[in-house]
């Protein structure tokens, strides 16, 4: 059993739209750094500004690790059946982002948010894939699965947005 058109196309507008919401986050964050000229890096002391850094530094290497494509290739295991393979992928992006929690006093809240977005938002994808394979399904039928819709859409995906947005705030520390 596949998914139906009507199923991904419901499960792509509500990637899209966390999507859209996240890219106006952005673009709002942006903004609003290009007007608030009071805030500069340069007066906080340097203590900080390193923390914060170790801080973003860590967040993106937690959006690569709880990308889709890449828990797929950490995690495969074919010999197990889809539903198993479904509670070790939510299992270990649940892990991995409760292991960084305490990063969120360090960055921005919007930062924070889109890492918070980006987890909820491969959750829902495994969730949803996973309800939609045969009882019988495999986990080389889940992750199968799970890629093609990624390659069906890559966009739709908040990893890379993600990923630009906690490197662009970095970025702002360093100058």
């Amino acid at each position: 059993m596949s998914i139906s058109t009507t199923e991904l196309i419901w499960g792509l507008v509500i990637a899209v739209l966390l999507a859209g919401s996240l890219a106006y986050l952005f673009w709002k964050q942006r903004k609003e750094a290009k007007q608030n000229i009071s805030t500069t890096p340069e007066l906080q002391p340097v203590a900080t500004k390193q923390l914060q850094l170790q801080a973003y530094e860590r967040l993106i290497l937690l959006t690569d690790r709880i990308a889709i494509p890449n828990l797929v290739n950490r995690l495969n295991q074919p010999g197990i059946s889809a539903k198993d393979m479904q509670a070790l992928l939510l299992h270990t992006t649940r892990q991995e982002f409760d292991h960084n929690v305490t990063q969120q006093i360090y960055v921005t809240p919007e930062a924070w948010d889109a890492v918070k977005n980006l987890k909820e938002q491969n959750l829902l994808i495994i969730n949803q894939v996973a309800s939609f394979l045969p009882e019988n399904a495999t986990a080389l039928d889940l992750n199968k699965s799970l890629l093609e819709l990624m390659a069906q859409n890559p966009k739709a995906f908040l990893h890379g947005v993600v990923a630009e947005a906690l490197s662009f705030e970095a970025k702002k520390l360093m100058k």
